[in-house]
């Protein structure tokens, strides 16, 4: 019976795996594709996003839609343990890029907030631009620790990025669970509603601080060596 059971969970987990990860691709393929209309069209009529006008704004919003789709296809198979034991050269240089599209992508959204700022004001402001400087500080932070050679210290790192960089998707789909369930109770069109101005954080620093927990629960090398 046990056994059952635990064959059962381990099924139910593959299905909710691959479900994320194929909702998670779906995502990356609408926000590269939205991205890109934004840089060479006018969206003024199907985004706030879009500042008529605005060319640098415009520039860091859909080049920060695109290149955060591009990190969070990328970053899910550099946990993989089997992976970086077999594939190491193309362990770095994806972990490399990344690093780059992190940056790009945390400078790209905290450029457009210091340009235009987000729809819902001063709070909205805040919790994403914080999103930003935890994505930047994660990148470097792994890549300084991974080039020094501390290896154990780089994954934690590169775990913190991860959650960060899996934040996107997150929040939709905090906000289709929730209209799911709820018909959009305490949000609104301006995203300044209750449940809205909750989702300014609880998008990231609840995952981060599960994260931060399991870390202090796990013995260090285990985390060192933790498969995705």
């Amino acid at each position: 019976m046990a056994s059952h059971t635990r064959r059962l969970c381990k099924c139910a987990g593959v299905a909710l795996a691959a479900g994320l990860a194929l909702l998670g691709l779906l995502f990356a393929f609408y926000s590269v594709s939205f991205g890109a209309r934004g840089l060479g069209l006018d969206l003024s009529d199907e985004t706030h996003l879009h500042t008529p006008g605005g060319g640098l704004a415009n520039l860091a919003i859909f080049s920060h839609m695109m290149l955060g789709a591009a990190i969070m296809v990328l970053a899910p198979p550099q946990l993989s343990a089997r992976l970086r034991a077999r594939w190491p050269r193309i362990h770095r240089a994806t972990g490399y890029a990344i690093f780059i599209g992190a940056v790009a992508t945390a400078l790209g959204g905290l450029a457009y907030i210091a340009l235009r700022g987000t729809v819902a004001g001063t709070m909205m402001d805040a919790g994403f631009a914080l999103y930003g400087g935890l994505i930047l500080a994660a990148a470097v932070q792994a890549v300084r620790l991974a080039r020094a050679r501390d290896f154990a210290r780089h994954r934690v790192w590169a775990l913190r990025l991860f959650v960060l960089v899996m934040g996107s998707l997150i929040y939709r789909l905090h906000y289709a669970g929730w209209y799911l369930l709820t018909d959009g109770l305490w949000s609104t069109p301006e995203l300044d509603g209750p449940f809205d101005q909750v989702q300014y954080f609880a998008f990231y620093l609840p995952y981060l601080a599960a994260l931060e927990i399991w870390l202090r629960r796990r013995p260090r090398a285990a985390v060192a060596h933790a498969p995705g």
